[in-house]
């Protein structure tokens, strides 16, 4: 059976190219990850404070450097995209941004991140999140990002909005932590906002 649409953006949009580096223009790069951060990324997931919003915990730069390797092969299998968030002069690891969940066809995908310790409460996930948003839309042509945050996370709620995304709803128990099951709120931009 035909489709009556076809495809937002078209297969290779993202592997047809070597996946870029983006700077914020405020101080911030997105570059892609390589296998020497996976003791950074380790050490970031030694923060009690990570495991209150992500699901997962690293037991082993072994176990991290595997995240980076799936990282990487997800830009190859555009299926995702991810970033390290670093200092442009030290190369210190900051954060983490990516697209998860990246439908071609249908123009889609959903943002994440997190950052380390150190980074917090210096703008570095609003700020990256807004490179990665206007690079996604405007640059490669998504049509809609989404974000979702647990509504207890009061902090990933003033990220969404400092980067410009529109709170659309809530999702009633959408998401399971440790400590339970979360309400999640939805926030988008679309092309044009």
């Amino acid at each position: 059976m035909p489709y009556t649409v076809g495809p937002v953006l078209p297969a290779r949009t993202l592997s047809g190219a070597p996946q870029p580096v983006l700077p914020t223009g405020d101080g911030l790069l997105l570059r892609p990850w390589r296998p020497a951060d996976a003791p950074a990324v380790h050490a970031a997931f030694q923060d009690p404070a990570m495991h209150q919003w992500h699901i997962r915990a690293a037991d082993s730069e072994e176990e991290t450097a595997g995240w980076i390797r799936d990282w990487r092969r997800a830009w190859e299998e555009e299926r995702g995209a991810q970033w390290a968030v670093v200092d442009p002069g030290t190369d210190e690891l900051l954060g983490r941004v990516a697209l998860r969940r990246v439908l071609l066809d249908e123009g889609v995908a959903e943002v994440a991140y997190w950052t380390t310790r150190t980074a917090r409460g210096r703008g570095v996930a609003p700020r990256a999140t807004a490179a990665l948003t206007r690079w996604a839309l405007d640059e490669i042509g998504f049509h809609r990002l989404e974000l979702h945050h647990a509504t207890a996370n009061a902090a990933s709620c003033r990220v969404a909005a400092k980067a410009g995304f529109t709170l659309e709803g809530t999702k009633r128990s959408a998401c399971l932590h440790p400590d339970g099951w979360h309400d999640m709120h939805v926030h988008a931009r679309v092309q044009g906002d």
